[in-house]
């Protein structure tokens, strides 16, 4: 059975999450780790819709990385944007290569304020853990649920987590300010979730 993570004990719930994470990365070979994550792009690929503005992450330590999905993406049309963070509030999009990312407040590459703004149509979101609901357990900064938020008053966005399989939890707990997933995608599968499953049903 899938591991239930409480709140409002959040804090313990993160360093568990971390710590299955990590534990399930460095037990893998760096060939396997690769295959992996090139199956996770193929799971993201078969999924998105027409070509448009693709916004994606920089990963960091143990988090899947979505770069071979941003290779995909970028060949087969979609422009690739990263966030830009300034503290407590939303995340902004610029387009930027991989190249052209530079350590940002929090330590994580981002692209620099020079480049041309955008809105994504499409968001790869981290996590530590998601579950089938469409809940995600962050950092707990609050940046992808203020950033979320802010783009569905604009208009339609599509949020696609990112995971390895074993950050797929039995249950979330949530709160009124934590905004769910559209889709989670691991190296084996694409959930979608519809509209019933998410937070708060």
């Amino acid at each position: 059975m899938r591991t239930r993570y409480p709140s409002p004990d959040k804090i313990t719930a993160r360093r568990d999450a971390r710590l299955a994470r990590s534990a399930f990365v460095s037990s893998l070979a760096g060939a396997v780790r690769g295959a992996l994550e090139q199956a996770l792009a193929a799971e993201i690929l078969h999924n998105l819709p027409a070509p448009g503005i693709l916004a994606t992450y920089a990963a960091m330590g143990d988090e899947i990385r979505p770069s071979a999905a941003v290779l995909l993406a970028a060949a087969a049309g979609w422009k690739i944007a990263f966030p830009r963070v300034a503290k407590a509030q939303p995340l902004t999009f610029h387009l930027a290569a991989p190249a052209e990312l530079l350590p940002g407040v929090l330590g994580i590459p981002e692209p620099p304020a020079s480049l041309p703004m955008v809105r994504p149509d499409v968001l790869l979101v981290p996590l530590l853990a998601a579950d089938m609901r469409g809940n995600r357990l962050g950092q707990g900064g609050g940046y992808y649920d203020r950033t979320l938020a802010l783009l569905r008053q604009q208009g339609p966005v599509l949020a696609i987590g990112l995971a390895w399989d074993v950050q797929i939890v039995e249950w979330l707990d949530t709160q009124s300010w934590d905004q769910p997933l559209d889709a989670l995608a691991t190296p084996t599968a694409f959930h979608a979730y519809a509209a019933g499953a998410k937070a708060g049903s």
